[in-house]
């Protein structure tokens, strides 16, 4: 059974910084893309952060470009994202997800998805 947990969300005030971790499993996910997602109350999922399974490419949103690192550790089966100077406007559940093959910014091309964890920011 697939599945992708994430971890590391919480309270913040603004301008502090969050780790956040997704332990993939049922599966290698050496060759999978991963990318991570959020989503806050009453808008869509959009994308945040995206990692080609080789590594050599990383996307970012405009909206966390110079804020947001996304890498990977395959021998861990784990994603990560490092969040600095956080905004209000980040609160969102943020998901990990992946993808077998190349890396995508497209909610609809990701099979696999966590469950979701909270970060909240406050101002």
């Amino acid at each position: 059974q697939v599945q992708l947990v994430e971890s590391g969300g919480g309270l913040v005030q603004a301008g502090g910084s969050l780790r956040l971790s997704c332990v993939a499993s049922g599966r290698t996910f050496s060759n999978d893309a991963m990318g991570w997602f959020r989503q806050a109350p009453g808008k869509d999922r959009e994308f945040v952060a995206a990692h080609s399974w080789r590594g050599d490419f990383t996307y970012y949103a405009d909206s966390v470009k110079g804020r947001g690192t996304i890498s990977r550790d395959n021998a861990k089966n784990t994603l990560y994202l490092q969040m600095n100077s956080l905004k209000p406007e980040d609160t969102a559940v943020y998901y990990c997800a992946s993808r077998y093959g190349r890396v995508s910014m497209q909610v609809a091309d990701y099979v696999y998805w966590g469950q979701g964890t909270q970060v909240t920011v406050s101002s």
